[in-house]
């Protein structure tokens, strides 16, 4: 079955460090990925771009999308931003509608977010909150309502930059070996942050290790870590 996975960021490159190798993946399973960008991260998350003289929120704005859909098309994504600002992140009644509707329109299987701890970032923990609620409020608390609503997706967080600072305790790993050069050439897009690059390419392996020992799996060179908030439902352990 054909999954869907969505994965929505404060910022726009936000996806492409933490959930870059699991859309590819469910891309080369045959699945259906987008990602959704809040802001643009124009004022907080472009220290590369503003060193440029002269240079205007609006040229920043515009780098950072075609950034991000040059990064998307590297992972078989498509890439949706709805530019509600950053630093801080402000999301009202009318942000939260847009959310949840973004959420509603794709119908995803498995929806990925931000921690809703991080002492570094005031606008991650803004997120989380708000594709929290917003899931809810798209799938209706999973019972008939009288508003369209969708299947509820799955809530996966993918790792913050400082996992045991954000309230981060990894459940998943997922190997993402056979689309990692694929990461690579999305995160090497993202100019504006450049320096994540090496970083993030080390934690796919420090990950992958991990995942090595928990699953007994040798072949695991790469892997991404993620922690699930709804619980699984199955017919047997």
């Amino acid at each position: 079955m054909s999954r869907r996975i969505q994965v929505i960021g404060a910022h726009a490159a936000d996806f492409v460090w933490r959930a870059g190798g699991a859309i590819a993946k469910t891309v080369e399973r045959g699945g259906v990925a987008e990602v959704v960008a809040l802001s643009y991260g124009e004022r907080g998350e472009s220290g590369e771009l503003w060193k440029q003289p002269g240079q205007t929120v609006e040229n920043v704005k515009r780098a950072r999308h075609e950034e991000a859909q040059a990064a998307c098309a590297e992972l078989g994504a498509s890439f949706r931003a709805l530019d509600l600002g950053d630093y801080p992140l402000e999301i009202g009644a009318a942000e939260l509608q847009a959310i949840a509707e973004v959420i509603r329109e794709f119908a995803p299987d498995v929806l990925v977010t931000h921690t809703d701890t991080d002492p570094f970032n005031p606008d991650h923990p803004v997120a989380f909150r708000a594709v929290d609620r917003a899931r809810s409020l798209a799938a209706g608390a999973g019972v008939q309502s009288a508003f369209a609503t969708v299947k509820p997706p799955a809530l996966y967080l993918f790792e913050p930059h400082q996992p045991e600072l954000c309230n981060f305790t990894p459940t998943t790993f997922v190997d993402i070996t056979s689309v990692f050069e694929r990461k690579r050439a999305a995160m090497a897009h993202m100019k504006a942050q450049a320096y994540l690059q090496t970083y993030y390419a080390q934690r796919a392996e420090h990950r992958a290790n991990h995942a090595r020992r928990a699953s007994g799996n040798a072949e695991v060179r790469y892997a991404e870590a993620f922690q699930r908030v709804i619980p699984q439902v199955v017919s047997e352990l």
